[in-house]
């Protein structure tokens, strides 16, 4: 029998687009992830952030993923920027506070690099035309955000990428 090594609890994954935002959904122990919905980016009302937030407490999540668009260079771009902008404001839209605390929901942020374009050809894969994918395919990437993360916690026994206080900033991660 094999030893889990992830903390429990569900999890939302969050993969932003310039015009729409995929949420996928971990189960309850934090092992599996399944597409949501696809929501029309609202950046001037932000109701796409007030639906984030209502299925966090719906789910009773523990935890935020935020993909990371790096280039292939691993340098950030202008759609790195957005997604640390939106996690950002999720954070501090969930009460987030530097140091954690009971109650808080953490926001991470991971690298998600070609993740998009593994969606595109997985959906192609599995036969759902070209036509077909525009409504999904952000879900997709949110299901393989959020996968990855899930099982390179359950793999390492740490949390994957960077964590997002409320007040925006970086916290460091001790390693073991």
């Amino acid at each position: 029998m094999t030893e889990q090594r992830s903390r429990p609890g569900a999890r939302v994954g969050v993969d932003v687009g310039n015009a729409r935002v995929g949420v996928a959904a971990s189960d309850a122990s934090g092992v599996f992830a399944h597409p949501v919905r696809t929501l029309p980016r609202d950046v001037a009302g932000g109701s796409d952030l007030e639906a984030v937030v209502a299925l966090v407490e719906e789910l009773g999540a523990v935890e935020v993923v935020v993909g990371l668009p790096r280039l292939l260079s691993g340098e950030e771009g202008e759609s790195a920027r957005i997604a640390r902008e939106y996690a950002r404001e999720l954070a501090v839209r969930l009460g987030v506070r530097a140091g954690g605390g009971a109650g808080t929901v953490g926001v991470r942020l991971v690298d998600e690099r070609l993740t998009t374009v593994d969606a595109h050809r997985r959906l192609r894969d599995s036969g759902v035309p070209g036509r077909g994918q525009r409504a999904v395919i952000d879900q997709a990437a949110a299901v393989l955000i959020l996968q990855t993360a899930l099982d390179t916690e359950a793999l390492s026994g740490r949390p994957p990428g960077e964590t997002l206080s409320a007040e925006g900033k970086r916290k460091k991660e001790r390693r073991r």
